[in-house]
């Protein structure tokens, strides 16, 4: 998803609930080519892609394609990874 698909309504101003967090906010950065390897959360986490271009993907063979504005919903126990396609920065909210 991209967070401008959140906000459908004709409206100057518009809010929409993503995730309600327990824990902290965690700046994320993986260089070009790299991989944030496989690894489970143990809470639900939301990724958000600031800038860059990269894939999520987990064992129930999900494979999200993120960009900036793009996120992914994480599910606690479900190991999952990262592959950085170019230098990519995402927020990480658990």
């Amino acid at each position: 998803m991209n967070l401008k698909d959140l906000h459908t309504e004709n409206k100057a101003v518009q809010t929409s609930i993503l995730f309600e967090p327990t824990e902290k906010v965690i700046s994320l950065q993986i260089a070009k080519g790299e991989q944030l390897k496989e690894h489970l959360t143990k809470i639900p986490a939301l990724l958000v892609c600031v800038s860059g271009k990269a894939a999520f993907n987990d064992e129930n063979e999900q494979k999200i394609n993120l960009q900036s504005g793009g996120f992914v919903k994480i599910e606690p126990n479900v190991k999952h990874w990262i592959d950085a396609f170019e230098d990519s920065n995402f927020l990480l909210i658990k």
